[in-house]
């Protein structure tokens, strides 16, 4: 199948409910490999993809693609689906959500920081083992971690610019100042999600 029919269905399929995310990270295999995908489409209508179906017989074979060709195929159409699952799970919403995740990765699931931050909402290893993340370059298990993450610096904090704080410099740090940190990154990411945020809420 070719890749723009397979980004057509990916991007027909998420208003119905959403994508599942790949298994294997991208950064993990050089660009030119090529990888088998399987789909399958549940009763609420998600579509969900993965390279390893550990022998759930409901997927099948949808095609052989290049792995950073596939990453682009799904791109922020599909990221937004993961959004709006996991921001309505747990009370985000989910144009919040992919503010974040716009600020934090770009929408590239295979980011990694160079302070060692994965995935989409950009975890750092210490926080996805306290979150119960076993993949974080997983789309959809790294959003659903960075969101649960997420509510609880809200509810911690009752203010968004304060959450977003602890969110890029530690929970520690805005108790300790008592509100955003006077560190120029922080500040400015703050403020770029809020804008981001804003824009996304228009």
């Amino acid at each position: 199948m070719a890749l723009l029919a397979a980004a057509l269905t990916l991007a027909l399929a998420v208003p119905a409910g959403g994508i599942g995310g790949l298994v294997r990270p991208a950064a993990a295999a050089p660009a030119g490999e090529v990888v088998t995908i399987y789909r399958y489409v549940d009763e609420d209508g998600v579509v969900h993809l993965t390279d390893k179906p550990k022998g759930d017989t409901r997927y099948r074979v949808f095609g052989r693609f290049r792995v950073q060709e596939l990453v682009k195929a799904v791109g922020p159409v599909g990221i937004k689906g993961l959004a709006a699952k996991h921001g309505a799970r747990h009370g985000v919403d989910p144009r919040l959500v992919e503010a974040v995740i716009a600020v934090e990765s770009n929408y590239d699931p295979t980011a990694v920081s160079p302070a060692g931050a994965q995935g989409l909402m950009q975890i750092m290893p210490g926080t996805q083992r306290d979150l119960g993340v076993s993949a974080p370059f997983d789309a959809d298990a790294n959003v659903e971690g960075g969101v649960r993450y997420l509510k609880s610096l809200m509810d911690r904090f009752g203010e968004l610019p304060l959450a977003l704080a602890a969110y890029n410099a530690g929970p520690e740090r805005v108790a300790k100042h008592g509100g955003i940190p006077p560190i120029p990154e922080t500040q400015q990411y703050v403020t770029k999600v809020m804008d981001t945020y804003a824009r996304l809420s228009r």
